[in-house]
């Protein structure tokens, strides 16, 4: 049987992720993203209006053009979680291809809401939810199988599709860490892997997200960062002003941990912008997720303000508003309250706890700088990179090679230069540059069997 690979989306940037997989006459197509630095760019870019040949030529979307000279047919869109580089542009896409997007059930319901906010383009395709575990046949030749492997990452209910063909499997390994303890969900299921690799047909290819590869190390357990964020919290119990954390919307363990540790030094947790609201509500509606209690949820502009004026009323020791804009965004909620543009008074010595990193890129790093020096301008003290990475470093990298001993590897999820520690790992594994690792580009394909 013939398999072939088409890199879309990521393999020159971190963002935009996409890739296709072609066995013989059937194509899967592993995720639809966003590159957000590539909008953010722009002031006012509403992407629900552009239309997709807009964003292709701005670089956030992929240019998927490649797809045509793949011989099948398209038999399913699988994206693996629920970030914006994994999804977005779904909605921008999907109607060109007669498939079924198929994923984890709080990732369908994510990609429903993106579908729903979507200005431009009919998206009609079927919405099918599959959970880690379960398998599903792909085409009608009996011949090709997709499951999914539960694995951890900085979002909930996120897998790792494996495509099981006669030629071997094709392991997507986009996005995760080795978390043996979450503080939601099971543990990733690293004896699934290792089964995988055991098989009489091996792994004949494994894709592989390399956003944290040149770290020396293992990732820790979101169990750790718990643990950081419950110091940080409770060396302010007795700090009576302001305290303000913000993490990654998305990210509902990291959001459930600050809400826990809020309520135990005395204060009332509040969610407040429209993608906490989206990310943490959804969660809970499904029952990932139980707050226990009573948490505000305020995305809208004005019942955020009206949020506001009850914490300055009733005084700001008696809550600790959970925020958007960990990255500096310009209109995310963190950033307009340190322009003075909400009714929330930042005073001198109030605590800002940023339980995130800064994403490697340069307009990221340039919006954070410019949000810390205004908070940092009004007096704010900043706690920073309360946080562990869902990304796998060096010996995360190493322990799924051993696992899954694949024949070939395809880096990706970086830049070239991002990429070449991991190239560097393989090599010390016997795997050499152009024989079994292949370093390619966006737009590009590789024929792994005629």
């Amino acid at each position: 049987m013939e398999i072939e690979i088409a890199t879309l989306g990521g393999y020159e940037e971190v963002g935009r992720q996409m890739t296709a997989v072609r066995a013989g006459e059937d194509i899967v197509i592993f995720d639809m993203g966003l590159n957000l630095s590539k909008v953010l760019i722009h002031d006012n870019v509403e992407t629900e209006s552009m239309h997709s040949l807009d964003l292709i030529d701005m670089g956030a979307i992929p240019d998927d053009r490649v797809m045509s000279e793949l011989e099948g047919d398209v038999k399913a869109i699988v994206p693996t979680h629920g970030h914006l580089d994994h999804i977005a542009g779904i909605p921008k896409l999907a109607h060109r291809y007669d498939a079924p997007i198929v994923s984890a059930p709080y990732t369908i319901e994510l990609v429903r809401q993106q579908i729903e906010d979507e200005g431009k383009f009919q998206v009609d395709n079927d919405l099918v939810k599959m959970k880690p575990g379960a398998t599903m046949a792909i085409g009608d030749s009996e011949q090709v199988e997709m499951e999914f492997v539960n694995v951890t990452h900085s979002i909930i209910d996120a897998i790792n599709p494996v495509l099981h063909t006669p030629e071997g499997a094709i392991v997507y390994g986009l996005d995760k860490r080795l978390d043996h303890d979450p503080v939601i969900g099971d543990p990733i299921d690293m004896e699934r892997f290792r089964e995988i690799g055991r098989q009489d047909e091996g792994v004949l290819a494994y894709i592989e997200d390399c956003t944290n590869a040149g770290q020396k190390g293992r990732t820790p357990s979101e169990s750790y960062a718990k643990k950081h964020v419950e110091d940080t919290l409770k060396s302010m119990e007795d700090y009576t002003g302001g305290i303000i954390a913000t993490t990654f919307s998305s990210h509902i363990a990291r959001v459930k941990t600050l809400v826990e540790y809020a309520r135990e030094i005395g204060r009332q947790p509040v969610l407040l912008g429209r993608s906490m609201e989206k990310y943490s509500g959804t969660a809970e509606r499904l029952d990932f997720v139980d707050f226990q209690g009573d948490v505000g949820m305020y995305g809208h502009r004005k019942s955020v303000d009206r949020a506001f004026k009850r914490i300055m009323k009733e005084g700001k020791g008696n809550f600790l508003p959970i925020v958007t804009g960990h990255q500096g965004e310009p209109r995310a909620m963190l950033t307009r309250m340190g322009r003075g543009e909400t009714p929330y008074e930042i005073d001198d010595g109030d605590k800002v706890v940023f339980s995130a990193s800064v994403i490697p890129e340069p307009t990221n790093e340039g919006q954070r700088y410019q949000s810390e020096q205004l908070l940092r301008m009004q007096g704010a003290r900043l706690y920073d990179d309360i946080h562990v990475s869902g990304h796998l470093r060096e010996e995360g990298h190493y322990e799924m090679l051993q696992a899954l001993q694949p024949q070939h590897l395809i880096p990706g999820h970086q830049t070239l230069k991002g990429r070449s520690p991991y190239v560097d790992l393989a090599k010390s594994q016997g795997y050499k540059l152009g024989r079994d690792v292949h370093v390619t580009q966006n737009g590009s394909t590789i024929q792994l069997v005629e």
